[in-house]
């Protein structure tokens, strides 16, 4: 079905948002046509899923030990939805809530007690608003805009943190759908960029960010999307970083 009205073309209109899209896309095509990646990017993107999984975890308060991804509850999550990911792209494309429950069962399998596993794992909360919120951000990403990668990313994202859809976790499936989001949407197709160590890095300015977001307002939604712009920025120098240790 043709898109007759694009419910994120206005953000485009938003000041700075057009040059942030622009700066965010020029990053992640360089660390993409790194040397080490034409070839080796596997190991890079390896190694990137790694480090966006200890920041997420971080975000949430986990307790990080080097080497150690199973010492922290939130950190086995993060990192077992980081592995899921590269198994969810077509579920993403296709079927995104799908994807976001399974995101949910592997990063909360620790964090919701045993005896309620089945009625909590994978399974929105039934409040007021969240099935339908649901069912319009699964639209956007399944061809219900033509709003460039860094938007729609950074809306996927968005949303998931101001819905929290589901008892546990929300921050971890957010980051990881962002992430699956920007593979499937050419932003960051081989899963180079670690964004989430800027947002960690700028913890503070990321909750701030996320609740004008959530308010809202065009401001609050452009400063949303101009600090997820920013650590996609961040996040190419970081992935920058992790090929230029294996050059």
């Amino acid at each position: 079905m043709a898109v007759t009205s694009d419910p994120l073309a206005p953000l485009l209109e938003l000041p700075g948002v057009p040059e942030a899209v622009a700066r965010a896309r020029d990053a992640l095509v360089a660390v993409h046509n790194h040397p080490v990646n034409r070839r080796g990017w596997p190991a890079s993107a390896a190694e990137a899923s790694l480090r966006a999984a200890r920041a997420s975890a971080a975000l949430e308060g986990a307790a990080l030990q080097p080497g150690d991804t199973a010492a922290d509850p939130v950190l086995a999550g993060a990192v077992r939805a980081a592995e899921e990911s590269g198994r969810l792209l077509g579920a993403w494309r296709s079927s995104p809530l799908q994807a976001l429950a399974r995101l949910h069962v592997v990063a909360a399998a620790d964090l919701v007690p045993a005896d309620r596993h089945e009625a909590e794992l994978g399974r929105p909360r039934s409040a007021p608003g969240v099935a339908a919120r649901l069912s319009m951000l699964a639209d956007l990403v399944t061809g219900g805009t033509r709003a460039p990668g860094p938007v729609l990313v950074a809306v996927v994202h968005g949303e998931l943190l101001a819905l929290a859809p589901f008892s546990e976790a929300n921050g971890v499936v957010a980051r990881a759908a962002a992430r699956l989001a920007a593979v499937a949407a050419g932003l960051d197709p081989k899963g180079l960029a670690v964004p989430e160590v800027g947002h960690l890095r700028h913890a503070a300015q990321y909750r701030s960010a996320a609740a004008a977001f959530a308010g809202g307002t065009s401001d609050g939604v452009r400063e949303w999307v101009l600090h997820c712009c920013a650590q996609w920025e961040a996040g190419a120098r970081e992935g920058t970083s992790i090929a230029d240790a294996r050059a």
